[in-house]
């Protein structure tokens, strides 16, 4: 399927001056040529950035217009100039498109405590705006615009039918490292065609964000910028969702959001492996989810399958102290298609073939079964290299 845009939208990237290579991109805007539908949800971490404050603020009114993206710098612990910079950008890109500020949200993603440059973004903004485009090349050129360490452009698009109407869904995200669930530490940016309430547009995108973005870990580090959006600007004129055409939604946006979710882990940092982490049979989601998230953010396990190691203790031992209810009885465990723990005890297995099977393939598979209820979650994460190590200790030098 060709990565276009819904009808309706148009979206620029290019090279304005925040990023010192005039080859890299680092200023991105998408467009919606008619009102839309606007939700929002953002990073739970008590220290954020100034764009998540003022982002926060206009997302209840349920409308916008715009979303302006720098990248290079977060725009985050530097107090009041913080909030003005970020009202700014808003307030630039609202003269251009002729509607209120309070219609264009705004993300800034990099370096941390850095006050953002204003004269690289005074002609920035205008010269994207004349960049705005409706095809794939202006899509691919806003996704690459958001990226900070990020390796490659992340991008999704689904179709489907509503009411009798072709909708269309398609979304951007960046992300690579410091990536932990509670809201994923990441942007991304989701526009679709369909006619969507406002209650809807939120209710959809936090069903969405809950089993893709929240359940995404490399190394569980919250960050102060984490924001993903949802436009829906009508122009399918699909009409008014009943339960079904919710439900067709609902699925199509779920694949797209757990779709980008997935390419940030296979784009971590460093990472040599792709974890998809199982927890079945629990009692309800949340346990589940904790299970699977304290899995996926030990640097043990993570250890272990970068060295190739099949240590189940490590993988038992981080359900044990995940907070839920549960005895080592109630357990079994699975690792890449082999059991290597059965109710309690070790399974007989063949070390050498898992460690080789762990070694010769980048998808690493864990599925860890309870037995105390139908309950299930999946969680994405990556192994924990040197590399990485290396990456994050040089980050700002």
């Amino acid at each position: 399927m060709s990565l276009s845009l819904p009808a309706g939208f148009r979206t620029a990237g290019m090279h304005c001056g925040i990023k010192k290579d005039p080859a890299i991109f680092d200023l991105a805007l998408f467009v919606s040529d008619r009102p839309a539908s606007l939700a929002g949800v953002f990073t739970q971490n008590k220290v954020f950035g100034s764009p998540v404050a003022v982002s926060r603020e206009r997302v209840p009114r349920g409308t916008g217009r715009a979303c302006l993206i720098n990248s290079g710098n977060s725009n985050a612990c530097t107090g009041q100039r913080g909030i003005e910079d970020a009202r700014w950008m808003t307030a630039e890109t609202a003269k251009l498109l002729d509607c209120p500020p309070e219609d264009v949200v705004v993300c800034s993603t990099g370096v941390i405590g850095r006050f953002l440059p204003r004269e690289p973004l005074a002609s920035g903004i205008p010269a994207a705006f004349e960049k705005l485009g409706d095809s794939p090349e202006s899509f691919e050129n806003a996704a690459r615009a958001m990226m900070t360490t990020d390796t490659f452009a992340k991008q999704a698009v689904r179709e489907i039918e509503l009411n009798g109407k072709l909708v269309r869904i398609s979304a951007a995200a960046k992300g690579a490292a410091m990536i932990g669930p509670n809201m994923a530490t990441m942007l991304g940016i989701i526009m679709t065609d369909a006619e969507l309430s406002a209650a809807d547009t939120d209710a959809l995108l936090r069903h969405a964000v809950d089993r893709s973005f929240n359940c995404i870990s490399v190394e569980g580090h919250t960050s102060t910028s984490d924001t993903v959006f949802l436009f829906a600007n009508g122009a399918a004129e699909n009409g008014p969702l009943d339960d079904d055409s919710r439900l067709t939604m609902q699925t199509a946006l779920d694949e797209v959001a757990a779709e980008l979710a997935q390419a940030i882990i296979r784009d971590a940092e460093g990472a040599k492996h792709f974890i998809t982490i199982d927890v079945c049979g629990a009692r309800n989601r949340g346990e589940a989810f904790r299970i699977a998230k304290e899995i996926a953010n030990s640097a043990l396990v993570k250890t272990a399958i970068t060295g190739a190691d099949p240590n189940w203790g490590r993988i038992i031992s981080a359900a044990g102290y995940a907070g839920v209810e549960l005895k080592d009885s109630d357990m079994s465990l699975v690792l890449n298609g082999v059991e290597i723990y059965q109710a309690g005890a070790p399974a007989e297995f063949d070390t050498v073939s898992l460690s080789r099977s762990i070694k010769e393939n980048r998808d690493v598979s864990i599925q860890l079964q309870l037995s105390h209820g139908n309950a299930d979650v999946r969680f994405w994460t990556s192994d924990l290299t040197e590399e990485y190590v290396r990456l994050n200790s040089e980050y700002t030098t």
